[in-house]
């Protein structure tokens, strides 16, 4: 799974010492009893060959070493190469996992890690010599500090025999404990190990943390699990790797086993304690381990009785133990009581990490073979970046010519191979028999669909789809991808295999058919006793089959019926079993199905592209029918009546092009939920009165003859959604009020203006409001009812895009809508908006966009994020600004003070104006550079800036993150699409928004490289600029002597201190109004009176009012912002009580 191995050791022990002080006495000794027992140790007097250079010979021998062992002496720190042994020394210890171990030889700790006495008198001459800003000695500092803090030895005037013995113990305990082998090709390990030991808090004694590997069989969870294991367990007093728990505990007296081996090895005994039974086992952990730091490692557990006989709650262990898990099962995982942000998910590798471990398997670097490229790509396509799937196909494929490869291929897309096979069907086997029904279902019929019908049709069949999918996402057999259910191409051929298996030769006597071959076979047979549950025809272009009319008669277990592209040419009707749950079709010719007579068991009804004159009649008969959809169905001219299917929950019409009328019955229907027309353009009779109480959706789109929305006469408190698209209706009904429950309404219509009733406005629960097309909007004063004091209390969302709106005063009552947060009035003709806009302070979003008539924009909310002015060409001076150009300089203000810290994003767009001359304007189509963590903890966020030609070419700004030079997936590249046509958009993006979170603890690198590129034509300039705190000093100088950024690039926020002035390349002069406002805003919580505060529109204002204002004391002060013009060009920014 990515990365090297682990460097291999050549010595045990490296002595680090200064030799004037102890070589012929405590280091001779010390050095011979090491070698006395067996414990092979550097010592440069006895290891350096001739001629070698003294440095790159220490810095090999460091690398190679298990353990280092630094004596601290008198005289230690006045030798520079006792410095650079001990900086490498400490640099291993980060990277290469080295033991330190340090005796304090007649000197105190403290005078190590504190500089003291003859260390700090050495480090002065060296401060002296080099510069007391070196970062040689720097290096050199941290290293002794960080050295002698470190727990070892401390010897003044004791005996040296004994101490010398103590080291050897403890030495020879350690090599005892030998790491242990993870892989022959261990590609992607390192960079996973990387971020697991971040999740452990490994520098943390505190608490006792749990970490859970899960994933799939076969995703590597074992090897990293033990890859894991050998770059910690050094770091524990005791530690066990207890492998295979599931097969080693099939019987749960098995456990005791495991309970001696665990005892056994973290208590490094020399022969096993007897357990006698898994209680006595219990309480023996408990008393032995109680007070030990220990690493507990569970490998392959499925049962939570395993964790309860070897683990408890953890809580067994002393404090900074380490216990982790691994497991297929995610809910076994969280019932133990593992945090879910403390489940790490093993994914497959990524494409470059697969195809290297398959090369390394399938490949040698002597092998004269040469192998097509399409061919390997096909094997790693199989595989799906499954480890177990690369190293079993690569090292079968080993040698062998293409035409092998191209026959394994041809195989194994038949069968699977059955080692792989073998893996991933022990997930299976732990299955109960539902979720293995609902797995095998998944894999022969339903990845890649929506989970929301799955269910459905699952549910319909008898199966528990609600827990049976959670389950199989916990074991890792399935995943959801946006909603759709996704299964790895193996675990599917798996599941494939299982049903193939009940009966190779006999296709009837499966469960299930999916392949066209034995679909016709079964169908063209004379069956007698058959098994089959569910038939899948799909296939990929359309197929004529004749059906005889008593083909499915004989399959009585058949529930699950799937007929797509298939016409079928035999012109009379097909009987189909009655214990058929779900019917789907979907071809061409006449749907012509009829069942024997009793009762009907049929719950779903899903036909589209078929001339169903049959099946109004057939509905007829069927009770238990609850969900119907007819999709493209020409010959359907009025739907059923509905009393004859009392059950129905969903109807669904879409696209019957010839559908007149809908039956008087939908009007009263008890259960029904969901009533789709769509694409109905011909419906334009339907019930006067809507009272069907359990109604909750309701969609009339592109009914381009529909002219009346039927009345409601009482509350229908089950309404939640209501579409009307496209239609002909000329207004709504008074008694549209009746609609309590409605939370999200769409009113897109043709091209009659609509008359929206006043009563609109008593809709208490509505959230969401989007309409296109002229409407006529009321006034809540319209309203005669006096009860009503605030018109659409809930409402957050309105988008009234291109409904013809010449005026909104609908918006000048600030008593409507009080909850509003995106306001959407594009491609209108309005030329002004209300001045009360400014008070609306939950406004985020305030949508524009070629309003062409716009002139002028008042003041705007204090807490407004996105403002899309686009393509408002006539938009002019009003009387906060001077021109488009402030207009910039308002949005670029907004951002720093508004936005900053909220992790969300801000957008400006405006129809002209010039990029802020404070940005660093890019003149290439991409820009990079590097950051470390202690840069990167200072970004706030981006500001980005382009100014267009006046063209409608599309153009891209994408974000990515690199280590080391590689994109290693955990970091998103987003791409930003942004507005076409002339004019400026100015954006500010948190980091979050544009490389996600970087945790440098879980990366194999120290800096990370962050892109920025520009596609697309038509940019006139562009340019950005990087929000961050103040830098420290030292943090400037190592940015320009590493050369990792421009510090041109980097806009500071921040203030050392209230009282004094803060210098700023950004500022044209000190203002001594805003550090008399940062300390009224340091005495008050709130503003008590206006205060003005100028700077210079060709520059941001001061950086540093705004974070006494954001971060005093972990308190956020918000308020609104005003900008006022004056004619020196200065600007004034007032504070309102």
């Amino acid at each position: 799974m990515a990365s090297s191995s682990k460097p291999k050791r050549f010595y045990d022990v490296f002595l680090s010492f200064r030799g004037t002080d102890v070589r012929n006495n405590f280091l001779g000794h010390l050095y011979k009893a090491l070698g006395q027992n067996g414990i092979y140790t550097f010592q440069d007097r006895e290891e350096l060959r001739k001629g070698d250079q003294i440095s790159p010979a220490l810095i090999k021998a460091i690398e190679q070493s298990c353990i280092a062992i630094i004596v601290f002496s008198e005289d230690y720190a006045s030798s520079k190469w006792c410095l650079e042994e001990v900086a490498k020394i400490m640099e291993c210890k980060e990277q290469r996992d080295l033991t330190v171990l340090p005796v304090f030889y007649k000197v105190d700790p403290r005078e190590v890690r504190g500089g003291r006495e003859s260390y700090g008198r050495a480090l002065a001459k060296y401060e002296s010599k080099f510069g007391k800003d070196s970062e040689e000695v720097k290096r050199w500092k941290k290293a002794l500090s960080d050295a002698g803090s470190l727990s070892g030895w401390h010897l003044n005037d004791g005996d040296e025999s004994e101490l010398i013995q103590s080291i050897v113990k403890k030495i020879s305990n350690h090599l005892e404990r030998t790491p242990l082998h993870v892989a022959k090709h261990p590609i992607g390990i390192n960079s996973r190990v990387v971020q697991l030991k971040s999740m452990l808090k490994l520098d943390s004694d505190d608490d006792i943390v749990m970490v859970g590997l899960w994933g799939q069989g076969g995703i590597g969870k074992s090897t990293l699990a033990r890859a894991l294991y050998n770059a910690i367990f050094r770091q524990f007093e005791g530690s066990c790797l207890l492998a295979n728990v599931r097969e080693a505990s099939k019987d749960l007296k098995d456990l005791v086993s495991l309970q001696e081996k665990l005892l056994f090895e973290i208590l490094s005994l020399q022969q096993r304690l007897e357990v006698s039974c898994i209680e006595k086992g219990i309480n023996l952990i408990q008393d032995r381990l109680r007070h030990k730091k220990v690493l507990l490692i569970l490998d392959d557990v499925d049962d939570l009785r395993q964790l309860n006989a070897l683990a408890g709650e953890g809580k067994w262990f002393g404090n900074g133990s380490r216990i982790i898990v691994t497991s297929r099962d995610k809910h076994l995982l969280t019932s133990y009581r593992i945090d879910q942000d403390h489940v790490y998910k093993v994914r497959a590798l990524n494409d470059k990490e697969a195809r290297e471990l398959l090369s390394n398997h399938a490949f040698s670097t002597h092998q004269n073979l040469e192998i097509r490229r399409d061919l390997v790509d096909s094997v790693l396509t199989h595989a799906r970046g499954l480890p177990l799937a690369l190293e079993v196909l690569g090292c079968f494929l080993y040698g062998r010519r293409e035409q092998e490869w191209e026959s394994t291929l041809r195989k194994f897309s038949r069968i699977p191979e059955s080692t792989i096979n073998n893996v991933l069907k022990i997930s299976y086997d732990g299955l109960q028999e539902n979720e293995k029904d609902i797995f095998l279902d998944i894999a022969c019929f339903f990845k890649g669909r929506l989970c929301k019908d799955v269910k459905k049709i699952l549910d319909s069949c008898n199966l528990e789809a609600e827990i049976g999918l959670n389950i199989l996402f916990e074991r890792s057999l399935i995943s959801n991808n946006y909603g759709e259910i996704q299964m790895h191409d193996l675990i599917q051929s798996m599941g494939k295999n299982i049903v193939r298996q009940e009966c190779p030769n006999d296709p009837k006597r499966r469960s299930r058919l999916w392949q066209y071959d034995d679909v016709v076979d079964v169908l063209s047979s004379d069956m007698g006793d058959c098994a089959v549950k569910a038939l899948a025809l799909e296939p990929p272009e359309l197929e004529e089959l004749s059906i005889r009319p008593n083909a499915f008669k004989k399959m009585r277990r058949l529930k699950l019926l799937i007929l797509h592209n298939v016409h079928n040419s035999f012109q009379g009707p097909i009987w189909l079993p009655n214990e058929l749950r779900w019917i789907q079709q979907s071809g061409h010719g006449s749907w012509n199905s009829h069942f024997s007579s009793g009762p009907k068991k049929l719950i779903g009804l899903d036909i589209s592209n078929c001339s169903i004159a049959g099946v109004i009649k057939l509905c007829k008969d069927f009770q238990q029918l609850r969900y119907i959809k007819l999709s493209n169905c020409e010959s359907l001219v009025s739907t059923l009546d509905l009393s004859c299917t009392p059950n129905l929950e969903e109807l669904k019409l879409w696209n019957c092009k010839n559908l007149i009328e809908a039956h008087v019955s939908i009007a009263n229907h008890d259960k029904l939920q969901v009533l789709h027309f769509k694409g109905c353009p011909e419906l334009h009779v339907f019930p006067n009165v809507l009272k069907t109480q359990n109604l909750r959706d309701l969609n009339l789109s592109v009914c381009s003859k529909f002219e009346r929305f039927p009345i409601i006469p009482h509350e229908l408190g089950g309404l939640k959604k209501l579409s009307i698209l496209h239609t002909a209706i000329k207004e709504l009904p008074p008694s549209i009020e009746n609609l309590v429950s409605l939370e999200v309404m769409c009113l897109d219509i043709c091209e009659n203006p609509v008359h929206i009733p006043s009563n609109i406005y008593k809709l208490q629960k509505l959230q969401w409001w989007r309409s296109s097309g002229p409407i006529l909007f009321p006034k809540l004063q319209d309203l005669s009812d006096p009860c009503t004091k605030i018109g659409l209390p809930n409402l957050n969302k309105l988008d009234l895009t291109d409904c013809n709106l010449f005026k909104v005063e609908f918006l000048e009552d600030l008593s409507c809508f009080p909850l509003l947060k995106s306001l959407r009035l594009s491609r209108n003709n309005i030329t002004s908006l209300p001045a009360s806009i400014s008070k609306r302070d939950h406004l985020l979003e305030l949508g524009l966009s070629s309003c062409h008539q716009l002139q002028a924009i008042p003041q705007l909310p204090p807490f407004l994020k996105l403002l899309y002015a686009d393509e408002c060409e006539s938009l002019q001076t009003n009387g906060h600004l001077t021109s488009i150009d402030q207009w910039v300089r308002r949005g670029l203000t907004m951002v720093d003070t508004a936005s900053i810290n909220k992790d969300s994003s801000c957008c400006i767009r405006l129809p002209r104006g010039e990029m802020p001359k404070w940005l660093q304007p890019v003149e290439e189509g991409s820009i990079s550079f590097m950051a470390s963590k202690e840069l990167y903890d200072k970004f706030l966020g981006l500001v980005f800036c382009a100014v267009r030609d006046n063209d409608d070419l599309c153009w891209t700004l994408e974000f990515a993150a690199h280590f080391n030079g590689k994109f290693q997936g955990i970091y998103s590249e987003l791409g930003y699409r942004l507005p076409s046509g002339g004019g400026i958009t100015l954006n500010y993006f948190p980091p979050s928004d544009l490389w996600k979170v970087v945790h440098f603890g879980q990366i194999d690198g120290s800096y990370a490289q962050f892109n920025l590129t520009l596609s697309g034509e038509g940019v006139k300039e562009w340019g950005f600029r990087i929000i961050c705190k103040q830098l420290e000093d030292d943090l400037k100088i190592t940015l320009r002597d590493n050369k990792l950024i421009d510090l041109a690039i980097l806009y500071e926020i921040g203030h050392e201190t209230m009282d004094s002035e803060v210098e700023s390349s950004h500022l044209h002069e000190a203002n001594p109004i805003e550090i008399g406002l940062l300390k009224n805003l340091q005495e008050n919580s709130h503003v008590h009176e206006n205060r003005p505060v100028e700077f210079d529109l060709d520059c941001p204002p001061s950086a540093d009012i705004y974070d006494g204002i954001e971060f005093r004391r972990d308190r956020y002060f918000s308020f609104p912002l005003i900008f006022s013009p004056k004619p020196n060009k200065k600007c004034s920014l007032i504070l309102p009580e």
